[in-house]
């Protein structure tokens, strides 16, 4: 069976109309906010408290109470036919000391989506930040069935102190299945693989900003961003699921990096029954499925993604030098075409692209979209099952010296 990555779905999704601009929060923002946390909730009343109790436990890296003041939690109550929001403003009576602010809306059965909830509460904790003067402040994200780590806002702050302008934090899972069963050996095998992964790509085509070790997560769960980035990339986008992903995306498109750091760190429940179209309960659903099948994942091959990130390093190389007033390579020697049969995207279409698009992030997007076009890439390197990539991967990553 064919892994299913978010780029297939988001070729075929098509966006939605972005929500209606809504003001959420009436209290005015603390004057010493640093972070605002935003939580999309939906028939959450049995999770919520939980989730609010690790926010409301935050401490520094030295294991002192976070400032009150340097942080807020809006949670949005969206269409619910639970006690959701009842539940977020009792909690906020009996924790006094965590700024909690609770809104409800109703939105129409088009705009009633996590997309459109996310989307609302990250245009709102951006235009609080912006209102304090804090244009490097953070909005951060989690999930109503996640609780944060102790430090989670202190490490996502460590991080932005070091220059870093967008984090994924480190997402693991709640174990309510047997470690024996199929869906939760599917899982780990996963992992493992993303991590080879990650691991392959910083020796072949290393990023400054996202050094090994790290991880491979940049999901709603955990998932933080300057108000600055936030306003640069227009938003998120407005598309039904898989919108942090789609976030990611424009922010890649704009040459912002993501810091995967392990040391931000949240632990999510591990229910098949989610509130997505699209997201970890179909991903956990479809392993399921795989397992009663006994079928096993199709997935890039090691030989595939060293292809891919060796040409990706040799086109950015050229890329930087010709934005520096260095001689560009591309289109000189033949090098435009040997990089082209590469890629196997078309040798004249990448010639214009090099020199028609702003960032290397668009660039690189336009690349992936000819692939996806063409299927020519994929023809030639066809997926392979996931216990065969990983054992790729480790043998690569050993002769690399990872």
């Amino acid at each position: 069976m064919e892994y299913s990555s978010p780029a297939l779905f988001h070729a075929a999704q098509e966006a939605t109309a972005a929500p209606p601009l809504i003001r959420l929060v009436a209290v005015p923002p603390a004057a010493e906010l640093l972070i605002s946390v935003i939580i999309p909730a939906k028939d959450e009343a049995e999770n919520l408290p939980f989730a609010l109790a690790a926010l409301a436990a935050q401490t520094d890296l030295q294991g002192r109470p976070l400032s009150a003041c340097s942080y807020e939690v809006i949670v949005l109550a969206n269409n619910c036919h639970d006690q959701t929001a009842a539940v977020a403003r009792a909690f906020a009576r009996l924790h006094p000391q965590l700024i909690l602010h609770v809104a409800t809306v109703m939105l129409p059965p088009a705009e009633a989506h996590v997309g459109g909830a996310r989307r609302l509460l990250m245009d709102e904790a951006c235009q609080r930040l912006e209102a304090v003067g804090q244009p490097m402040g953070l909005i951060a994200s989690t999930d109503a069935d996640t609780q944060v780590g102790t430090t989670w806002l202190a490490a996502i702050m460590a991080e932005a102190a070091a220059g870093v302008e967008a984090v994924g934090g480190r997402i693991l899972t709640t174990s309510s299945v047997s470690s024996g069963s199929p869906v939760r050996r599917y899982h780990l095998r996963d992992a493992a693989y993303q991590l080879l992964r990650a691991q392959l790509e910083d020796l072949l085509d290393p990023d400054a900003a996202d050094p090994w070790p790290r991880h491979h997560q940049h999901f709603g769960a955990s998932l933080a961003l300057t108000a600055r980035a936030y306003r640069r990339v227009g938003g998120l986008p407005a598309v039904s699921f898989l919108e942090d992903e789609a976030l990611v995306r424009a922010l890649r498109r704009h040459d912002i990096s993501v810091r995967h750091s392990p040391q931000v760190r949240v632990l999510t429940s591990d229910r098949q029954q989610g509130r997505v179209a699209v997201g970890l309960s179909w991903q956990l659903r479809l392993w399921a499925t795989m397992g009663e099948e006994q079928q096993e994942p199709l997935v890039e091959s090691g030989p595939c993604l060293v292809a891919l990130w060796q040409a990706r390093q040799t086109l950015r190389t050229h890329w930087q030098a010709s934005r520096t007033s260095l001689p560009a390579a591309i289109g000189n020697h033949g090098f435009s075409n040997e990089l082209a049969a590469t890629l196997h995207v078309p040798v004249v279409g990448l010639i214009k692209a090099f020199y028609r698009l702003s960032t290397f992030g668009e660039l690189w997007e336009w690349v992936q979209t000819q692939q996806h076009k063409t299927t020519r890439w994929v023809r030639h390197w066809p997926l392979v099952p996931l216990s065969q990539a990983r054992a790729e991967l480790r043998q690569l990553v050993r002769q690399l010296g990872g």
